[in-house]
C-alpha cells in the first residue's frame, strides 16, 4: 500500500517526481524515511525501465545530396520501439533537468557541449545508469537494487528521522 506522506495526491506525486528526479540528476538526496521508502520504488522502476530498453536502436542509411550536389549515404541512429516507449514513460513521470553551465564555462561552448541533448536526465539514466547497472545484474544474478538508504538519525525541530538515499 501506498504511503499518503500527509499530502492529497496530487501534490504527494509532484513531490515524489521531483525527489525522483533529484535523485537520479544528483545520486543522492536527504529526506524522511517515509519519503525516501517511496522514491526508492518509483526510481528504482525508472532505472529498470531503462535497463530493459537501453540497447534497443535502429540504425537506418539515407542518401542525401550535400552542398556540391553529390550524393552521400548518411547513418542515423534512431530508438527502437521499446526504447522509445520507456523514453515516453520517463519523460511523462520525471522533471525535466537542464544541464548546468560549468563555472568557467562560456556560453558558446555551453551551448555546443548541450546542442544535441534534449533530455539531460533521461540520457544519464540510458547512458549511465542502464549499462552500469546491466553489468552488476549479470554479476550479481538479480534485478533490482539500485538505490541505497542510509539512516542519519532525527531531525532538529519535529524530531522526524532522516536519511540519505543514493544510487548504488
Amino acid at each position: 500500500m501506498a504511503r499518503k506522506l500527509g499530502k492529497r495526491t496530487d501534490q504527494r506525486m509532484h513531490m515524489l517526481r521531483n525527489q525522483v528526479s533529484e535523485l537520479l540528476w544528483y545520486g543522492r538526496i536527504e529526506t524522511t524515511v517515509d519519503r525516501a521508502k517511496e522514491v526508492k520504488r518509483l526510481a528504482e522502476k525508472m532505472v529498470t525501465l531503462g535497463i530493459k530498453s537501453y540497447d534497443d536502436i535502429v540504425t537506418t542509411t539515407k542518401t542525401k545530396t550535400d552542398a556540391k550536389g553529390e550524393k552521400v549515404a548518411v547513418e542515423f541512429k534512431n530508438d527502437g520501439k521499446k526504447k522509445l516507449n520507456a523514453r515516453r514513460q520517463m519523460m511523462s513521470f520525471l522533471r525535466d533537468i537542464q544541464e548546468p553551465q560549468g563555472a568557467k564555462e562560456s556560453k558558446t561552448a555551453y551551448k555546443e557541449r548541450t546542442r544535441d541533448i534534449k533530455h539531460p536526465l533521461i540520457e544519464k539514466v540510458f547512458n549511465e545508469y542502464a549499462p552500469k547497472y546491466v553489468g552488476r545484474k549479470e554479476e550479481l544474478g538479480q534485478g533490482g537494487g539500485y538505490t541505497r538508504i542510509i539512516k542519519l538519525g532525527a531531525r532538529r525541530g519535529d524530531a522526524a528521522e532522516m536519511v540519505i538515499i543514493e544510487m548504488v
